[in-house]
């Protein structure tokens, strides 16, 4: 038997904030599990499948809606996100941390779960941008998205912001090596807070 259950490290914050990076760089360098997401969005160049995110169609989705597989799901810039709970319940009750990056109306349905093992295990972290010039630099420097999507993702991000308070812990995103450094402190942190608990 573990010593201890995993900790859900719930990340949220807006496109280019830093929070998949982040989460990507946790689960790599550290025994975390990386929860991957179904989408029904179509592959950006470079993604893989099962590997960046479970790509499913509206009706694949819509039936695993149906049948409450998801832990969590929300529609996001126009397509459905969701994650599955067999990406996290399995992880947790054998002492694995498993770190999310979900957008804030996922987050919200987390941290309503009333699941022991889920509020046990949860813990919340909201990614500020550094500020809209950065931000805006990284969107436009991804080379993927339209201007169009781009100016979306921008007023998205005002209205996410909006919901930093709600968050247990906010962290304003610096260089990439430095924001690494200071969530893997939370994370460890916290594992330290759970193994007193059990």
């Amino acid at each position: 038997m573990s010593a201890r259950t995993g900790i859900l490290l719930v990340v949220s914050g807006p496109s280019g904030s830093g929070k998949t990076t982040l989460c990507r760089r946790l689960a790599a360098e550290t025994a975390t599990h990386h929860s991957i997401s179904c989408t029904t969005r179509q592959p950006r160049a470079g993604e893989i499948a099962d590997r960046d995110y479970h790509f499913v169609s509206r009706e694949e989705f819509a039936s695993r809606v149906a049948a409450g597989d998801f832990l969590e799901h929300a529609l996001v810039h126009g397509n459905h996100y969701g994650t599955l709970r067999a990406e996290v319940m399995g992880y947790l009750a054998a002492g694995t941390d498993v770190v999310m990056d979900i957008d804030v109306q996922g987050a919200a349905q987390v941290r309503a779960c009333a699941e022991p093992a889920i509020q046990r295990a949860r813990v919340d972290l909201f990614v500020m941008p550094p500020g809209e010039e950065e931000l805006y630099a990284r969107l436009t420097g991804r080379g993927t998205d339209t201007a169009e999507t781009i100016a979306l993702r921008m007023a998205n991000a005002i209205e996410e912001i909006c919901h930093w308070p709600s968050y247990t812990y906010r962290l304003r995103s610096s260089t990439h090596e430095e924001d690494y450094l200071r969530v893997r402190a939370l994370l460890t942190t916290e594992q330290m807070r759970v193994s007193r608990l059990t």
